[in-house]
């Protein structure tokens, strides 16, 4: 294995690069969700070395996340084409399920979690940990699966957006990248009878005693 850098400049360099690659878009949240030492205000002073060296671009790229943000020029690129693109007639849900840890779920790093409805019966809180899930529909979180499944958090009661939402949770277990989900509660309440598990019955998930199954 190599050794590591030693050198403080050509580590912190090092490290803005890094996280210009793994976030596309480097804001303080995702720069403290790092839990980098000297935080922010280093990445800053780094980042901004290498914007002056054309490396990176800083901007308003992401509405909500502060005026200081940093990108590649590629970057930068794409997002102008994604929104030229929102000109463009609405397209059906977009969904994406992701490890709640993933660097592209932005929730808890970029963006705070957002806040559950006021009838939700539950202790739970989602949070970026181990074999926990999100599922985002065009963005925005729609729902988080605890470690299992046992529990879900919805937030969003839209019937296309939670069809959308069902597909791509099943489609985690039937690519292979989750063994099984056993589904019990959302929101504190039973999922049977839900909105949540119509979507996810009519994604492929089938119905148990206690709630739902996914299985590969």
């Amino acid at each position: 294995l190599p050794s590591p850098e030693l050198d403080a400049t050509i580590h912190a360099r090092a490290t803005a690069e890094l996280l210009l690659d793994r976030y596309g878009v480097v804001t303080r949240g995702s720069v403290m969700a790092e839990q980098i030492l000297g935080g922010f205000g280093l990445m800053y002073k780094v980042l901004a070395r290498l914007e002056e060296a054309g490396r990176c671009r800083r901007g308003y790229f992401i509405e909500h996340l502060g005026a200081a943000q940093f990108a590649v020029p590629a970057t930068v690129d794409r997002l102008r084409s994604y929104s030229e693109d929102t000109q463009l007639a609405k397209p059906e849900p977009m969904a994406l399920a992701l490890a709640a840890t993933d660097p592209a779920n932005p929730y808890g790093a970029a963006l705070p979690w957002p806040a559950l409805n006021e009838e939700a019966g539950t202790g739970h809180r989602p949070g970026r940990k181990a074999g926990a899930l999100v599922v985002m529909v065009d963005g925005a979180l729609v729902l988080y699966v605890e470690r299992g499944g046992k529990t879900l958090l919805a937030f969003s009661d839209d019937t296309a957006v939670l069809s959308a939402a069902g597909a791509a949770l099943v489609g985690v277990v039937t690519r292979g990248a989750v063994d099984k989900l056993i589904m019990e509660k959302v929101n504190g309440h039973g999922i049977l009878d839900t909105p949540v598990a119509a979507a996810l019955a009519a994604a492929g998930a089938y119905s148990t005693p206690k709630g739902l199954r996914i299985r590969a």
